[in-house]
């Protein structure tokens, strides 16, 4: 599986029902609650609270990790990074601190993964402008953002034959890697930009945004269940920081 294929949870899972500005509220509940904490066990109480969620969300494991396994990576080359070059301190506890950073931003990026997930992009769209009543014009911008990342997934591997159908390989150097790696994202960032310019002059040419009043053909309310997951998150996020407080490990990352 390629990164950015869009995932397709099965549609009568809790979390694929849920309205979209819930799930958003709820992942931003756990990213506020694991950004403060500078410790371990909070951020482990929360990754295993997301672990018991994955069922809800009517997607396969293997998909999770096949679309995730760069957040696994990135999160441990930031925890190893963090304990090498960590300022003068006791071995124990620049690893703990390392640790913690990993578990932290991996939590972090799992609840996003989660809610962006099982989350199909005309509904977000349809929830901003409903329930957060953002403009139109910033709503069907995400909702085009979203449709146009399996393109740049698309654009990335052509990228990648073309430099190596030059011979342009990195080998096992690193810096060449990294030197190669910058420069296809150069490239694909100024394609997204082209992109993004034609598609705005597009809906411009077709009087998108001419109007205030737009009515709405896809109905989105927040219910009951919408509520119970907000609520969820928040007591996951409120749990493990007191179970982190009276084990006495809590820190404030500013602290």
């Amino acid at each position: 599986m390629r990164l950015f294929t869009p995932l397709r949870p099965a549609p009568g899972a809790i979390l694929a029902r849920a309205n979209p500005v819930a799930k958003l509220a709820a992942a931003a509940v756990l990213m506020i609650g694991l950004f403060v904490a500078a410790d371990a066990l909070t951020p482990s109480i929360v990754l295993a609270g997301e672990a018991s969620a994955i069922p809800l969300t009517g997607l396969r494991w293997r998909d999770l990790l096949a679309r995730g396994w760069p957040l696994l990576l990135a999160a441990l080359a930031v925890g190893i990074l963090n304990t090498l070059f960590a300022p003068e301190r006791p071995a124990a506890e620049s690893l703990g601190a390392g640790i913690g950073l990993g578990l932290r931003l991996l939590g972090i990026a799992i609840a996003g993964l989660l809610a962006l997930a099982t989350t199909d992009p005309t509904d977000l769209s349809d929830a901003l402008q409903q329930q957060l009543h953002l403009s139109p014009r910033f709503a069907i911008g995400t909702l085009a953002a979203v449709r146009l990342l399996p393109i740049m997934a698309g654009e990335w591997q052509t990228l990648s034959l073309a430099r190596r159908a030059r011979g342009v390989e990195a080998g096992r150097s690193p810096v060449a890697a990294a030197r190669i790696g910058f420069g296809m994202l150069l490239a694909l960032l100024v394609g997204a930009v082209r992109r993004a310019t034609r598609l705005a002059t597009a809906m411009e040419a077709r009087g998108f945004g001419a109007r205030e009043c737009r009515s709405v053909a896809r109905p989105q309310r927040m219910r009951g269940g919408d509520w119970t997951l907000v609520a969820a998150a928040l007591a996951l996020a409120a749990g493990a920081t007191a179970v982190s407080v009276a084990a006495g490990s809590w820190r404030f990352v500013f602290g």
